[in-house]
């Protein structure tokens, strides 16, 4: 007789749970300033907004969005802080003009290696001077994107010396773009989907946009001569979820926590695929005919000392610059021991 009450009185409790748990369901729009084609890089802020509504049991869904869909790419940090756009998915730099501390994180000429700069962020203490960068601007940062080293870039120029950098007409981004300036080069921004045509016109002479990974399906090797390593200018380098602080303040500490443990999940992952898909990008690239070189050693050492009065500049000019460039520069010091020590001896 009890069991036979039993199931009635489950089967209303059951309905309450699910009926609840539908009504708290929530859905958000979340716009890219990337093509969600764009290799790697596009599919991220999906693969996250994917995660976060498994892990949340459905509680949270997000709808993302590409380039342009609600607003020009370069106003979806705008368009968050206002609240027009709940979230957005960014390459962190883009921002620098709001936040000159977002040139740091999003490229750092001869910065951090990918490793040093994921322990930087999340062990070091970066992550909470950066937040106080965005506060003002009532938006959460989530670094959720970690890219490894880019290449140098692309040129119909060969670069021997220093002095072939002088009046360089180039699309490089970020505090690079500065090094570059000060050697007599014209830069400029360029949007990603801009860049091909650009160079096929003849209105830029080089660009920089990633790693091989990505640039190869811009079809760049197409249009230039050659494709120039180290990724001087961006040895790493970070993209994020950016939310409505109002937006995110309105989850409960469980959601924010998922929503952070589902970056660190993307992170991981998109390393790995970074990894795995550079080789067959470069031999894509020598197969269409450009030259694949390295920048002679004197130009390397130029850009550093170009780089390195580029970043105490920028300090005297941004507290938060100034205590992000010390904490980073101070952290890259004490762990590079370890790098040093585990270091083996080339074949």
């Amino acid at each position: 007789m009890r069991n036979s009450n039993r199931a009635p009185i489950c089967a209303v409790v059951a309905l309450a749970i699910v009926t609840g748990a539908a009504a708290q369901a929530q859905t958000y729009d979340l716009q890219s300033v990337f093509g969600l084609n764009v290799p790697s890089i596009g599919p991220s802020p999906q693969l996250w907004a994917d995660r976060v509504n498994e892990m949340t049991d459905g509680a949270v869904t997000i709808n993302v969005h590409g380039a342009g869909d609600f607003v020009p790419p370069f106003e979806v940090f705008g368009a968050v802080s206002s609240g027009a756009l709940p979230m957005g998915f960014d390459w962190i730099g883009y921002w620098a003009q709001q936040i000159p501390v977002a040139n740091l994180v999003g490229s750092m000429p001869f910065g951090p290696s990918p490793d040093v700069a994921l322990g930087w962020m999340f062990e070091g203490g970066g992550l909470e001077i950066i937040q106080r960068a965005y506060d003002p601007f009532n938006v959460k940062v989530l670094p959720c994107h970690l890219v490894g080293a880019e290449a140098g870039g692309w040129f119909n120029r060969e670069i021997n010396t220093a002095a072939d950098l002088q009046g360089l007409n180039m699309r490089i981004a970020g505090l690079g773009g500065m090094a570059m300036a000060r050697l007599g080069a014209n830069t400029q921004l360029v949007p990603a989907g801009e860049i091909f045509l650009s160079l096929e016109t003849g209105r830029i002479d080089a660009a920089e946009f990633s790693a091989p990974q990505l640039d190869v399906g811009f079809g760049f090797q197409r249009v230039t001569k050659y494709y120039y390593f180290p990724g001087w200018h961006q040895p790493s380098s970070w993209d994020s979820i950016i939310i409505n602080m109002d937006v995110w303040n309105s989850f409960d500490e469980r959601t924010q926590n998922t929503m952070t443990e589902a970056c660190q999940a993307n992170i991981a992952f998109n390393l790995g695929d970074q990894i795995n898909s550079q080789a067959e990008a470069i031999a894509t690239i020598r197969g269409a005919g450009t030259n694949v070189r390295r920048f002679p050693d004197d130009v390397l050492l130029a850009l550093r000392e170009a780089s390195d009065a580029v970043l105490d500049e920028q300090a005297q000019q941004d507290p938060i610059f100034a205590e992000a460039l010390e904490s980073l520069r101070a952290y890259m010091s004490s762990v590079g021991e370890w790098s040093t020590l585990q270091a083996l001896p080339a074949r």
